[in-house]
């Protein structure tokens, strides 16, 4: 094994090379989280990620952790091309297992497919503090990352019960779960300003299956009816819009007896065939030019989700009603299918936007969106969705810490949790890669921004949605965070343009 002596000098010999090269998003070349860092290291233990934080910190080296680059725009990093990225995904133990005491200990780099299996493995699960599979849980808890659910605790830190976070001494420090001291408030969506994440002690509880539902809903039915009451009832719940075709699916999911079926569901959102993605992707690209290329897009799409997006997890054979049945995790998250790749593979990648408001305001959010379709459309402009699954609703129980979308502080009444409007939009591959219409999105964040007390997601909005969205931030709670990054990360070095932003840095 390399000496200490060695591991040194490949580390000092990395910081000092400035290679300028970019660190990209979960969508590849052309999609950079980071635009130039000097070097992109990949430790495979805890103690190597501190021994890379003790030399960033010696020579004052910008420093970012960074999981599956579970990312859309280039905020991740400072514009300091000195920034050391280090991708933690081969940090991935899994250790003191504990289902009478309910926890587990798992460290940086370990993903949501990981965990699932090795929990159902052992007759257990996390609940419904979760998210997409091809995310690593320290990111998600760092980005404030969450289910779609009013009943159940579905941001993932919920699950967190000890936070060990690498300070920019290169010491970890344990933070553990507290809701009256800032320390734990800031550590639940750290958005990595403290530091890199090296281990979670996480909540489990033993595995259950669950059913998922899926009913069409009329426009109407939704914008004029009870949000709150569609979503409420049920363990995770949500809502896809389809605004040209003026309809809703709704999506809910619960718990069902375990010996109540022998159904094994398995969810798949973003697998694609290559003959689909080549297809789509035709269509897509036309219509950054034609409305009626958008509108044909939205009409397939709608149909291909209105039967269930779920193969038999045994057999791989397509499941083609509903509800369907399986284990939670192959349900409410799955996964890929075999053969079969995510649709960022295939060029088909997004703009996105997600913002949250509370759900009291949750019919009056989506009818001024609504007014802000029709007056494009008084215009002559037919406005669409043009993502597989439409324009994604989700929701958020209350949950308390600093930065996350989901806690009661602030203007408006959160206690109630909040609304998502989570808006991905196909980028053109081709010409300019602007959308039919571009103006129409900018103006549609600037509207909900300027309307409404609004959250950003923090890794799916532009530096510009962003900043926007600072005014709607509470004062105090960027203060107290600030105090807690300070106390972390003296020197700031794990700063990032988010940081920077709301003045964190």
């Amino acid at each position: 094994m390399p000496s200490a002596m060695m591991k040194a000098a490949v580390l000092t010999l990395l910081f000092t090379q400035a290679l300028a090269i970019p660190y990209n998003t979960f969508d590849g070349e052309g999609f950079p989280a980071c635009h130039n860092v000097s070097a992109i290291l990949h430790p495979f233990s805890v103690d190597e990620m501190v021994n890379i934080v003790k030399s960033a910190a010696a020579s004052n080296t910008p420093l970012r952790a960074s999981g599956k680059s579970h990312q859309w725009y280039d905020t991740m990093c400072s514009d300091d091309p000195a920034t050391i990225v280090m991708q933690t995904e081969g940090v991935n133990g899994i250790s003191d297992f504990d289902l009478a005491g309910g926890s587990v200990l798992i460290e940086a780099g370990v993903t949501f497919f990981q965990l699932a299996a090795y929990l159902h493995d052992n007759g257990a699960s996390i609940g419904y503090a979760l998210v997409n599979w091809n995310m690593t849980i320290a990111g998600a808890v760092a980005m404030g990352a969450h289910r779609s659910s009013l009943r159940e605790a579905s941001m993932v830190a919920a699950g967190a019960l000890e936070i060990h976070i690498v300070d920019g001494t290169g010491t970890i420090q344990k933070v553990v779960r507290d809701e009256s001291n800032d320390d734990w408030l800031a550590a639940s969506t750290s958005l990595g300003l403290l530091g890199p994440i090296a281990r979670i002690k996480f909540r489990i509880y033993e595995d259950f299956k669950v059913y998922a539902q899926q009913k069409t809903l009329s426009e109407s039915e939704v914008l004029d009816g009870d949000i709150y009451g569609l979503i409420a009832p049920y363990a995770t719940a949500n809502l896809w819009w389809w605004p040209y075709l003026r309809k809703f699916h709704q999506r809910y999911y619960d718990v069902v007896p375990t010996n109540s079926t022998d159904q094994q569901g398995f969810q798949s959102t973003f697998s694609i065939t290559s003959l689909e993605a080549n297809t789509a992707l035709a269509l897509l690209d036309s219509g950054k030019y034609l409305a009626t290329s958008n509108m044909l897009a939205e009409t397939i799409f709608f149909g291909i989700w209105d039967a269930p997006n779920f193969h038999d997890k045994i057999t791989d054979a397509t499941i083609t009603k509903w509800p369907v049945y399986g284990w939670n995790y192959d349900v409410l998250i799955g996964g890929l299918y075999p053969n079969q790749l995510p649709e960022w593979d295939y060029h088909l990648a997004a703009y996105t936007l997600e913002l949250a408001v509370p759900v009291t305001q949750a019919n009056a959010l989506l009818k001024r969106v609504r007014a802000l379709f029709d007056a494009e459309f008084a215009k002559g402009i037919i406005m669409t969705s043009t993502y597989r699954s439409g324009i994604n609703i989700k929701f958020g129980r209350p949950y308390n810490d600093l930065l996350g979308q989901v806690h009661t502080s602030g203007a408006g009444d959160w206690s109630k949790g909040a609304i998502m409007f989570d808006f991905p939009a196909f980028r053109p591959t081709i010409g300019d890669n602007l959308r039919f219409n571009e103006p129409f999105y900018h103006n549609l964040a600037t509207t909900i921004i300027n309307e409404f007390p609004s959250r950003p997601h923090w890794t799916k909005n532009t530096r510009d949605v962003l900043t926007q969205s600072v005014k709607n931030l509470e004062p105090d709670h960027l203060a107290r965070f600030k105090a807690v990054r300070q106390k972390f990360d003296p020197a700031g070095i794990f700063k990032s343009v988010t940081g920077e932003i709301i003045g964190a840095m």
